[in-house]
């Protein structure tokens, strides 16, 4: 279990990261243990053939029988979009005399040991270091980067922008209740509990004060619950799982609008409102549309002059949501028709536009 004192500085300094590196590691559990994320087989399937290419025996070793990973190798990000390759030239920084004792708290407790594969690192944690930071390098560039990031990082930002409504609509409570069943707070303290899936009490307990620094929030698309670092002197951040996973399974199959919002809004656009239940970007409402970025901004534009959508910046991307006016809109009676249903499956012509 860990505990985090929260005082009200450390409240208000409370922000939130996505980290093209974290979700490099994380993302080594798909290939040690693919049931746990069922949404991401579909495109981990299509990368396997690159990622047989790489150093597999290196990348698996580095994920525990009970899916965790070394901490050195996902340090907190320090800006809230930071560029994947900063992350990596910092993970190449990581000080060595961390290399050795992250092996042992990773591996020793749960596996006995750590894997012969990584066991360089007490004689030689420089050279381990470098190895590891080359594989990561080549797996992010050969398999992640091209198809699979694109689609994360928009699931991510999507998170973000759901969360930081909450918190200014419902506040810290409903924030941080919302991130996952295995985290509490009380008012004053947020407690993470985590453990052994044969002894959930076996795990240490650890009260890490924030010190006036503040604490890091961050979505992942590897994680059923809430997560933190296992050193307890780090600077705390808190994993999370991410909202809108299954989106990146395949192609989603927009909502069939009802003839009245059809008629209002024409065919393209009521189904496009009705898709923004979640704050999404342009290019992935394309993506699962199945059209250009251009002909899906032209009709954002009219959604939002009228009223019926809100957007909001993160990082270089702008997403768009329902505005509550599009949520009424959107809740008219007639959506889920049979007469709509029928309609939205005839085939592409009704989309050819949007």
């Amino acid at each position: 279990m860990i505990t985090v004192e929260l005082g009200l500085d450390e409240l208000a300094a409370t922000s939130f990261a996505c980290s093209a590196l974290l979700e490099t590691g994380m993302s080594l559990r798909m290939w040690t243990h693919p049931g746990h994320y069922a949404e991401q087989v579909p495109l981990f399937t299509r990368m396997r053939p690159a990622f047989e290419r790489l150093d597999t025996e290196l990348l698996t070793a580095l994920v525990g029988s009970w899916r965790w990973i070394p901490d050195f190798l996902t340090p907190r990000p320090t800006t809230p979009w930071p560029d994947f390759h900063k992350e990596l030239a910092a993970l190449r920084a990581t000080p060595l005399e961390r290399i050795w004792p992250d092996l042992e708290r990773t591996f020793v407790e749960l596996d006995g040991a750590v894997p012969p594969r990584l066991v360089r690192g007490r004689r030689d944690p420089g050279g381990l270091l470098a190895e590891i930071a080359d594989a990561f390098e080549a797996y992010w560039e050969t398999c992640l980067a091209p198809e699979w990031w694109p689609r994360a990082r928009s699931v991510l930002e999507a998170d973000i922008v759901y969360r930081a409504r909450m918190l200014v609509e419902r506040g810290a409570g409903a924030l941080f209740t919302g991130l996952g069943d295995r985290l509490s707070w009380d008012g004053r303290r947020l407690v993470i509990r985590w453990g052994t899936v044969a002894n959930p009490a076996a795990a240490p307990v650890y009260d890490v004060p924030v010190g006036g620094g503040s604490l890091l929030l961050a979505p992942t698309c590897f994680a059923h619950g809430a997560l933190s670092q296992i050193e307890p002197t780090a600077a705390p951040w808190i994993l999370y799982p991410a909202r809108g996973l299954g989106t990146m399974a395949e192609r989603v199959v927009p909502p069939p609008p009802g003839p009245a919002l059809e008629r209002l809004l024409g065919a393209p656009r009521a189904r496009m409102l009705l898709m923004l239940g979640e704050p999404v970007s342009t290019t992935e409402l394309a993506r699962q549309l199945g059209v250009t970025p251009g002909a899906v901004s032209q009709h954002l534009k009219v959604l939002l002059d009228a009223g019926l959508t809100s957007r909001a910046r993160h990082g270089r991307s702008v997403l768009y949501a329902r505005s509550p006016l599009g949520d009424s809109l959107a809740g008219m009676p007639q959506g889920l028709s049979q007469t709509g249903a029928r309609r939205s499956h005839r085939g592409d012509d009704d989309d050819a536009a949007c």
